[in-house]
């Protein structure tokens, strides 16, 4: 094994180590999830030296730097206000969810007018519109962190995949019987899974243009589909009210998480994939541990469906969205409540934080979209101007942007 180079990554904290074996270029990483501005450098330097044989005497001091940067990044507490940039009449009809690629220069926005649009962030302009679908575009996604190509999945039961920069459609995805509401991408770009309301999810060659395997286990709409980071296992959520852990090389279900009393409305691994948290129509939350599959907290105080789940990128915060208005942010570790969001006068449908993990995004039926301090549930900044439903945010990698889709045919640029 030679090393060749390190890379630095700031969200979540973390040193990217590339190297080659056998001719072939790797990589892995040394995460620093604990990472604060006032840690021992010394004591990680010591701790990662002792653990990874590739980083040797003589890297040492590059290695130090690479920490110093990572403290120097958190330390900047960033308390922006934002403001509107740009609004974009993006569709003839509602859109359906935005995304963003990895470096936040490019966005993608899904509607029920059957297409897909690509945006530049800087401009506001148009890209590419994506055609081809014969019904509602639903789901979208770049396969990040490459972010060349898009994934799209439809109403008409089948998926796409697209070249981001030339908006060539490279394959359709056909098999599934009923709508697609659900797909994501594998972190390695090779595999995309998509769920549906056939009660099926599917995994997909994404080389070939090829069915892999069909993961059928659930009785009900599969509603959320993610990989863990290594991207050999899969997780589903489904109105079923239950949870899947998948094989993603035998197609295998491992754990079936059963608990929760209603249909499930997200469920997603925190960055190192050892826990899971799912939110149900049953006003709660639950925290799983991933290799066992037992639920290890169940997280209460919604008076109504709990309609969007996310963990901070440390995986030691998670803030919920509900029906009954309010957001609140809860200690993954105790499992207590540590503040309630208030202020909207509707459903939270979208509630996610900011790569720096200090401040949380809701989306509301209220027409808003709101930016809250997680550790005291301030309420720093009102997004208004949209004349209808709020039910898409998003941030881009750095956190400085944020985007707003809503049921008026519109997008926002903030910034």
């Amino acid at each position: 094994m030679r090393l060749r180079r390190f890379l630095l990554r700031y969200y979540p904290p973390g040193i990217i180590l590339e190297y080659e074996q056998s001719k072939t270029l790797k990589t892995k990483s040394i995460d620093l999830l604990d990472l604060k501005p006032e840690s021992d450098v010394d004591a990680i330097l010591d701790d990662i030296v002792a653990k990874e044989p590739l980083v040797t005497p003589s890297k040492m001091e590059q290695v130090r730097k690479l920490i110093l940067r990572l403290q120097e990044k958190l330390s900047q507490q960033d308390s922006r206000k934002f403001y509107l940039f740009k609004v974009l009449r993006a569709h003839i009809l509602p859109l359906t969810n935005v995304a963003f690629n990895k470096s936040g220069s490019s966005f993608i926005t899904g509607s029920y007018d059957r297409t897909c649009k690509i945006w530049d962030t800087a401009s506001g302009e148009e890209l590419h519109t994506l055609e081809g679908h014969k019904n509602v575009v639903y789901a979208v996604a770049y396969n990040n962190p490459y972010g060349d190509k898009i994934a799209t999945g439809s109403f008409d039961k089948t998926a796409k995949l697209w070249n981001s920069e030339t908006g060539k459609c490279y394959h359709t995805f056909r098999g599934h019987t009923s709508e697609i509401v659900c797909l994501s991408f594998n972190l390695q770009s090779t595999v995309i899974a998509t769920g549906s309301m056939d009660h099926t999810a599917k995994l997909w060659d994404l080389q070939k243009g090829v069915e892999l395997c069909t993961l059928s286990g659930h009785s009900a709409e599969i509603i959320c589909a993610s990989f863990n980071t290594v991207g050999d296992q899969l997780l589903t959520g489904s109105f079923d009210h239950t949870v899947s852990i998948w094989d993603v090389r035998s197609g295998r279900r491992i754990h079936t998480l059963i608990g929760h009393r209603g249909e499930i409305s997200n469920a997603q691994f925190n960055f190192d994939c050892s826990l899971i948290v799912s939110g149900s129509m049953d006003k709660t939350c639950k925290i799983w541990d991933t290799s066992s599959g037992k639920c290890i907290g169940t997280l209460r105080g919604h008076d109504d469906e709990v309609l969007d789940v996310c963990f901070d990128y440390t995986g030691q915060y998670i803030v919920t969205g509900s029906a009954d208005g309010s957001a609140r942010v809860y200690n993954a570790v105790t499992h207590q409540c540590i503040c309630k969001l208030e202020g909207h006068e509707g459903e939270i449908s979208k509630a996610i934080f900011n790569p720096q993990g200090n401040r949380i995004l809701t989306a509301g039926s209220d027409k808003t979209a709101r930016l809250w301090d997680p550790f005291t549930g301030e309420c720093v900044q009102i997004l208004e101007g949209h004349t209808d439903e709020i039910f898409s945010c998003a941030f881009n990698y750095e956190g400085d942007i944020i985007l707003t889709g809503s049921k008026d045919n519109t997008c926002r640029i903030w910034r």
